[in-house]
């Protein structure tokens, strides 16, 4: 018996635009958003058209990505101030990026793990036993791309200057920027004291939601898929000392980030002394 529905193949732009029209507006509550069968549905077509149509458009109405703007007043100057850093940093200057990974869970698993063979991904038992969390403070020298790092039971004020006093040890004849996010622990009277003991280190604050601008952020990123996703950690000490030797590993073949700054919405050009949006 021939198919009542036209053909998706032969169908023209009008025959295709009440779909485009109605993918653009939301279904009716509580359904959150279409599906091929659903819209078909609506619109008296196959779901196989609309399938089509959605390829042609690039339209993907299952996929959903988040974002969080920036609501810093002082956002242009504050991204200018960094990028300028990393694009034409100062004479005789480090640039330091620093940050902090939080409450590292030692995760042990119940179960051997099983190992990948032709057609299987490796296997992990979902059950886990919880040995504690470390801290993990990060700081990335953008100009050769080595790692510093140290593992603290809590992250305080008192274990991030002595961090600094670890990231700008035999420094004190160069100019040392560091660039951070605005953690509360950053900007405290005890920092503020370590700061006043060190004119040649100066801070660099990223603007409100926006640590993407630390380049040690891509760091931290490597090391939680080498390393931590994927551990089997017997305790914190366990913990530790892996992460350790990953830095040691990272360290011996550490290269500088090849980094590009884009506006998602705006095409951007980045000079060394501007950011010029057209």
């Amino acid at each position: 018996m021939p198919n009542a529905r036209a053909d998706p193949r032969s169908s023209d732009p009008k025959r295709k635009a009440p779909s485009l029209a109605a993918t653009e507006q939301s279904p009716a509550a509580p359904i959150t958003h279409w599906s091929t069968r659903r819209l078909a549905r609506r619109v008296g077509v196959s779901h196989s058209t609309v399938m089509r149509v959605w390829h042609k458009a690039g339209l993907q109405p299952h996929r959903l990505q988040r974002y969080m703007a920036s609501p810093d007043p002082d956002f242009e100057a504050k991204a200018k101030a960094i990028l300028g850093l990393y694009l034409n940093p100062p004479e005789n200057a480090v640039v330091v990026c620093v940050d902090e990974k939080t409450a590292i869970q030692a995760l042990d698993r119940t179960q051997p793990g099983l190992p990948m063979r032709a057609g299987q991904p490796e296997r992990q038992t979902v059950e886990y036993v919880r040995h504690g969390t470390v801290s993990l403070l990060a700081a990335l020298e953008v100009q050769t791309g080595k790692v510093q790092g140290r593992c603290v039971a809590r992250h305080t004020s008192e274990e991030f200057v002595r961090f600094l006093d670890q990231a700008v040890v035999g420094r004190r004849r160069e100019k040392v920027q560091v660039i951070l996010d605005n953690l509360s622990a950053h900007q405290t009277a005890t920092v503020k004291d370590w700061l006043a003991k060190h004119p040649n280190v100066q801070l660099h604050f990223t603007p409100t939601y926006s640590s993407w601008l630390n380049q040690v952020e891509i760091w931290l990123g490597l090391i939680t898929r080498d390393c931590i996703r994927r551990g089997v950690l017997k305790s914190t000490p366990d913990l530790t000392n892996k992460i350790m030797a990953y830095i040691r590993l990272y360290n011996r073949h550490a290269q500088p980030f090849q980094w590009t700054y884009r506006n998602p919405r705006k095409r951007v050009r980045v000079s060394p002394i501007s950011v010029t949006r057209h």
